[in-house]
């Protein structure tokens, strides 16, 4: 079933690191000897791996695909653009444009600079507010990037001064008090946090965690890398209606194609005259137009709605599988519709990462791919989403009589997963 892809991964391992240029896409997250390693192409909500299989896709490229593969809307107006250039000696109109679309949608948002990544658009927030604060110190909640900054304050810190290490701090979401001890035993210059992942904000936690920031004269700052363009158009803040001083967006933007933005108010945005975060790229114009097509796909389609309404569909039913199959000992479920997680228990025999190896093997044989998330897009079906119910009631109890039976190891079938990196 795979051994093209297992073919083009010894090859691609003697010239690349992992095979791969993202961590989440590499042979880490995807079982040796069960699973695809390289996507030949994609359309819609499938894709199909160099082997010819063909799946119903929820990773969605890690969530930067909101509106489908290929969405011809998005890529004609790539298209178009192309005739003209991609990147310039001077700036395209296009930078103005998208940025005004941004502020007439993100509540927060009266001054916008572009980027590439997630990471360039949290990191150059850090520095904004470093440098509007004077201020060093940092909190961090949930996952923003590969920077110094923060990946320093995780177990994947290999290779990050000391120094930079200790000027971080993490906070637990949906805990005000472990914010409130950082804020006792540091001077902050900005609290950076995703908004919401995997559970939703208790007892006004997010307007306490603002008010607490502020009381404390640094800056908040939401990462809506995901949640941007997925939760609502304006972010998770338009959704729970509190208002950061910066926000950062990314992914699903532009529909795949490489653009993030930090965005915030005329009065701290002012700084990036002051601070370096500059980059040649920045400006380029397919991903910009690309972005400009997405915010109209958006407002014209209600594409927030669909993706909320097809993802209570999916939650919906698969928590009520969970329950008449009697598996809540083992999988439970959690996050926002568009957003959603089934989660693994630790097993007194097996670990997660040994069920989750077998998950992921069965799932795969059902063409179904995913790495435990539902990052729903607008190409995605009611079809699509019965298909992986089908298919999650063989494997979900599948996977239960196998621990039951003390019979797991025996029918994984490549190599177990290893616990690395958890960034939520």
């Amino acid at each position: 079933m795979y051994k093209k892809s297992e073919q083009l991964l010894e090859q691609a391992l003697k010239s690349i690191p992992l095979a791969s240029q993202t961590f989440s896409k590499s042979l880490t997250q995807y079982p040796k000897g069960v699973s695809p390693f390289f996507i030949k192409k994609g359309k819609g909500s499938k894709v199909w791996d160099v082997d010819g299989n063909k799946y119903i896709d929820f990773i969605n490229s890690l969530a930067a695909v909101t509106l489908g593969y290929c969405d011809k809307d998005v890529d004609g107006a790539v298209q178009e653009q192309m005739k003209s250039g991609v990147t310039f000696s001077l700036p395209h109109i296009l930078e103005m444009e998208v940025a005004e679309k941004l502020i007439d949608i993100i509540p927060c948002a009266e001054k916008v600079r572009f980027a590439k990544n997630g990471t360039d658009a949290t990191s150059a927030s850090i520095r904004i507010a470093r440098a509007y604060t004077g201020k060093e110190y940092i909190a961090v909640c949930g996952y923003h990037g590969w920077q110094d900054w923060y990946i320093g304050s995780t177990t994947r810190d290999l290779g990050v001064p000391k120094a930079v290490k200790e000027l971080t701090h993490k906070f637990e979401y949906n805990s005000l008090e472990s914010l409130e001890k950082i804020f006792q035993e540091q001077e902050l210059a900005c609290v950076i946090m995703e908004p919401m992942n995997t559970e939703y904000p208790q007892d006004n936690f997010l307007e306490k965690v603002k008010e607490l920031t502020h009381k404390n004269n640094a800056l908040l700052i939401f990462d809506e890398t995901i949640t941007g363009f997925r939760y609502s158009l304006g972010g998770a803040q338009t959704l729970f209606n509190v208002i950061p001083d910066l926000a950062t967006f990314g992914k699903g933007m532009a529909n795949g194609y490489p653009l993030s933005a930090v965005v915030g108010s005329d009065k701290v945005m002012q700084k990036v005259e002051d601070i370096f975060f500059s980059g040649t790229f920045g400006g380029e114009t397919l991903s910009l137009a690309a972005a400009n097509t997405v915010i109209d796909k958006y407002k014209n389609q209600n594409v927030a709605t669909y993706l909320d309404e097809l993802g209570q569909y999916l939650l919906v039913k698969l928590n009520k599988l969970i329950e008449n199959k009697d598996l809540q000992s083992i999988f439970y479920t959690s996050g926002h519709p568009a957003w959603s997680f089934l989660h693994i228990k630790e097993q007194r025999k097996y670990n997660s990462f040994e069920i989750k190896t077998f998950f992921l093997q069965e799932m795969f044989k059902r063409r179904i791919l995913t790495l435990g998330s539902h990052n729903i897009s607008f190409s995605h079906t009611k079809e699509d989403i019965n298909q992986l119910m089908k298919v999650y009631a063989e494997v979900l109890p599948m996977a239960k009589q196998h621990i039951d039976n003390q019979t797991l190891l025996e029918n994984i079938q490549g190599e177990i997963l290893k616990p690395l990196f958890k960034v939520r």
